[in-house]
């Protein structure tokens, strides 16, 4: 199911694609010009610093700062912080997952090639034929309602959350089968809508029904969520095209979260993990409340209490999946146990 560090670590991979990228957007500012749109944009790079350090340090990808970001204090559209969230990640979260990979960290192997394979096919279905259905407050609430489950999971859970070590080993064909309905369920409802989710999913699936330690499922979350990304931008450039403004921001947020990203995964192993998800938890939570204030006229009463009541639904699913997840990871461990007493001498002696 997970692959265990090595020894060798070839952190000259992950150098050497930090010289390509910088060399390439050097030539796409200098050489075309472009420098007085960095200039311009610099409130979205010094956002992205901490966005780039919550990609690389947690299952929630750097449109998690970025989004509310461009929409709730630069006020520009959902659309254009989706597909910025979508663009950005494309290389803060690469360049964090290239040094994961090069680092052997432990990973979920299987269920990350099930959601990258659902990814692969419902991003670009949800991009094309769902997102532009969805109006751009609705892209608003559903953004701070899902994070806001998942910032009030880790307030509630994170002592349990963080106590996991390793990870039940189940059937792979079991974990891809997971895997794959992640990738699905998400890409279709939630990356495609607001250009992040399948980390946030993928990393709820591990810890909650796997038991998964952190150390295993936010590197995988990265990872996907890199894949995720890399499939958005590509899905809207070549169908729709992003929205006017997405380039500009990126040519100013990009250098930035090509080495934030990365330096969260360094910087996260000396702060710990849970002292970091449970900063970025009271984020989560902090941008729901500022965005019903924001948008309390648009959405009324009912708006506001059908988006706190969408928060609850959550929660009471995140609950749901860990009691399932305590049954079948406490059957796994009973059949493993029995595995190992029926030893070859006991066997020969009945």
């Amino acid at each position: 199911m997970s692959i265990l560090p090595s020894r060798r670590r070839p952190i000259w991979i992950w150098l050497l694609w930090l010289v390509i990228f910088y060399s390439l957007w050097a030539w796409l500012v200098f050489a075309h010009e472009r420098w007085n749109d960095v200039q311009e944009h610099w409130g979205i790079a010094l956002a992205m610093a901490l966005g780039s350090y919550a990609a690389g340090s947690t299952p929630m990808g750097g449109g998690t700062v970025g989004f509310p970001i461009l929409v709730l204090l630069f006020k520009q559209s959902a659309e254009l912080g989706r597909d910025f969230s979508f663009a950005v990640q494309s290389i803060g979260m690469t360049s964090a997952a290239i040094l994961i990979l090069a680092r052997r960290q432990p990973l979920a192997w299987a269920m990350m090639k099930g959601a990258a394979v659902g990814i692969l096919f419902s991003v670009p279905v949800g991009v094309v034929w769902i997102a532009p259905l969805i109006p751009s407050l609705w892209i608003k609430i559903v953004f701070a309602v899902v994070w806001a489950g998942f910032g009030l999971l880790h307030l509630w859970r994170i002592g349990e959350i963080a106590s996991h070590e390793g990870m039940t080993e189940f059937d792979e064909k079991w974990d891809r089968n997971v895997g794959l309905a992640v990738g699905l369920f998400s890409g279709l409802s939630i990356v495609s809508v607001t250009g992040v989710g399948v980390d946030m999913v993928l990393y709820t699936v591990l810890v909650l029904l796997c038991r998964a330690d952190l150390k295993i499922a936010i590197p995988s979350s990265v990872i996907v969520m890199a894949f995720g990304s890399i499939v958005g931008i590509c899905a809207k450039t070549f169908t729709s095209g992003v929205q006017p403004g997405v380039y500009e921001n990126w040519l100013a947020a990009a250098p930035v979260v090509a080495l934030g990203a990365p330096l969260g995964v360094f910087a996260v192993e000396l702060i710990g993990r849970k002292p970091t998800l449970l900063l970025v938890a009271v984020l989560c939570v902090g941008q729901f409340i500022w965005t019903c204030w924001n948008e309390r006229t648009a959405l009324g009463f009912i708006g506001l209490m059908a988006a706190l009541a969408s928060v609850c639904v959550m929660l009471f699913g995140f609950e749901k999946l860990r009691i399932w997840g305590g049954r079948i990871v406490g059957e796994q461990r009973r059949r493993n146990a029995g595995k190992k007493s029926a030893s070859p001498s006991v066997v020969k002696a009945g």
